[in-house]
């Protein structure tokens, strides 16, 4: 499946339970599906915090486990399981921290910070002092550097300073802390083993320790638990709108999990059922096959309502892990010849319809349709259980760049023509809503984070240390005299802050075009865009005009022909070490 950008991991906490350790390890192997690199697991115990960390997964130490439990005596405890999206390939947490004013801390995050990069220099430029690239080493520092006098209270500054998806457990020798991000974009569940309460990123982590579900921790919602097992509630960041993921219930969550009061199994069964009504098989079709695992449940809905016979044409081999969650493409590429098997008996001489989760780059696709034709399938009839993923996730999945996915560089028939099929169908967005939701999308205010599919970022987008924009409505003041929103060249410009292009959808500001200033930049896409579509044209050009000007020229987006929509890339590079963007049009509010 997918490849390569922001963090997607699991988190656990469990307080007052005399067996912490052992309670986190089972929950992390729960977990284990969001992340296959590290695991990790810290306890508190008589003011001291333990830890264990271990590069793999978490069922490579059950031999161990006796061992490993005298190791971390104490009875609250958080763990996390990692997948790298962000940072270092190679990384593991909880990691520590250390204040003079309250001592020794630890902190696990699922999900992905935005605005990191500035934070990091400025925190550099303090002396803190960086063991890796992982952004949760910023929130790290961040705590332990503030003025504030309790953990609680710098822990709460530290996050009051960044800005992204996210779910942070974290833990000293006083409390274990569970928060959610404003918009709740990532998942954090509370529950209760007999008098421990329990944070995890899923129910199926509850599940495994015999715990009770109690209910969703919300969005913007911190939750302290301390060594006498009270529960404490506060809400100390401003209230967002909720944009909680949608491709959790595609893909990520596993389906004996509860999200929203929603069986994901469920839900994945409706959306294979408006799947089918969407785009009903042809008549010659002899069976539905899914690829497992991830396909079966929406299979398994299309072939009720359609009538047809679910086979399992391909067998997987469960002591392979998943490809997308495999960040060296040697390893993916290996992976997928050993991971699938077709079963020739049932598929030979058939016509069949193949039902995934998602196409992504489509290389896995590629091989598994040249597997099943060679086993003897006539005719391939791919339909897909979610809408095309045409954008990055900046928010904590891990997706490729924007180049690199198949289906925001071609249309469905190209598609179809690259993979080798017959016929290919995408769920659409308002029947993924309709799945999950019962009501179609709002677009005026998703209701969900979606933006993989529609380019529409909730909260932004991460950038690059050297992106330099302004509050919206300013674009920066110049050292030449030069008045606002007027294009002068990046070096004469005084940023007014790091940040992100803010969403150009907008009443006030209905066109806008966006013009870079600096020298060309290799492998780098100009942009000009018109609200609500962020639209990207070939490297090295910004558009082609209808009005007879030059490239690279400053005109209005109606004269612009687009080449395609797309998202802005990491503008990072040696031959544009500072760029300016320079919006064109009425201020945005």
């Amino acid at each position: 499946m997918l490849d390569e950008v922001h963090e997607e991991c699991g988190v656990f906490g469990i307080s007052c339970n005399q067996s912490a350790a052992f309670n986190s390890i089972l929950a992390l192997h729960a977990l284990q599906h969001r992340g296959q690199e590290s695991f990790g697991v810290v306890t508190s115990n008589n003011d001291k915090l333990l830890s264990y960390h271990f590069q793999g997964q978490v069922s490579s130490v059950f031999d161990d486990i006796d061992e490993i439990k005298k190791s971390l005596p104490g009875d609250c405890a958080i763990g996390h399981v990692r997948y790298s999206t962000s940072g270092s390939k190679f990384g593991v947490q909880p990691m520590f921290g250390k204040s003079g004013k309250f001592g020794d801390f630890a902190i696990a995050h699922n999900g992905n910070l935005i605005n990191i990069s500035p934070i990091r220099e400025q925190l550099i430029k303090q002396e803190c002092v960086f063991q890796s690239d992982i952004d949760t080493e910023v929130v790290v520092h961040l705590t332990a550097s503030g003025e504030k006098d309790s953990f609680l209270e710098s822990f709460i500054y530290a996050l009051k300073q960044i800005q992204g998806a996210y779910s942070f457990v974290a833990i000293n020798q006083e409390v274990v802390i569970g928060v959610r991000d404003p918009s709740g974009i990532r998942p954090l569940v509370l529950g209760k083993l007999n008098g421990s309460y329990v944070l995890a990123s899923e129910t199926c982590a509850l599940d495994i320790i015999n715990a009770e579900f109690i209910r969703e921790i919300e969005p913007g919602e911190l939750v302290t638990i301390s060594s006498d097992s009270k529960l404490a509630s506060m809400f100390p960041f401003p209230k967002q709108k909720s944009s909680f993921c949608i491709f959790e219930y595609v893909y990520f969550s596993r389906p004996d999990s509860i999200m929203e009061n929603r069986s994901i199994y469920d839900t994945r069964k409706e959306i294979g059922r408006i799947l089918a009504k969407e785009s009903p098989p042809k008549n010659n079709v002899d069976m539905i096959v899914p690829i497992p695992d991830s396909g079966i449940p929406a299979a398994i809905g299309y072939a009720k309502h359609s009538g047809l016979p679910m086979e399992l044409g391909i067998i997987r081999n469960h002591y392979i892990g998943r490809t997308f969650i495999q960040p060296i493409p040697e390893i993916r590429k290996v992976r997928i010849k050993l991971k699938f098997n077709a079963n020739k008996h049932i598929l030979k001489g058939k016509n069949i319809i193949l039902i995934d989760d998602s196409i992504v780059r489509g290389s896995t696709l590629r091989s598994i349709i040249v597997m099943l034709k060679d086993a003897g399938v006539k005719e391939i009839h791919l339909k897909i259980s979610c809408p095309p993923i045409k954008h990055s996730c900046f928010y904590g999945i891990d997706t490729p760049e924007c180049k690199d996915l198949i289906a925001a560089n071609k249309s469905v028939e190209e598609i179809k023509e690259v993979i080798g099929i017959d016929s290919l169908a995408f769920l659409s967005i308002d029947g993924l809503y309709r799945a999950v939701k019962g009501e179609v999308r709002n677009n005026a205010t998703p209701q969900y984070c979606d933006a993989c599919f529609t380019g529409d970022y909730p909260i932004g987008q991460a950038v690059s240390p050297s992106l330099q924009i302004t509050p919206p409505g300013t674009i920066f003041e110049t050292t030449t005299g030069a008045p606002k929103n007027t294009a002068v060249n990046a070096p004469s410009a005084k940023s007014a802050g790091h940040g992100i292009l803010p969403n150009i959808a907008s009443k006030a500001a209905p066109i806008i075009t966006i013009v870079i200033i600096g020298p060309p930049i290799p492998n780098f896409y100009y942009l000009s865009a018109t609200a609500p579509f962020l639209q990207i044209t070939p490297s090295g050009v910004i558009f082609e005009t209808t009005t007879g000007a030059p490239k690279n020229t400053a005109v209005n987006a109606p004269s612009a022909k687009s080449a395609g929509h797309g998202i802005l890339p990491n503008i990072a590079s040696k031959a544009a070490p500072i760029i300016t963007i320079v919006i064109i049009g009425p201020p945005m509010p």
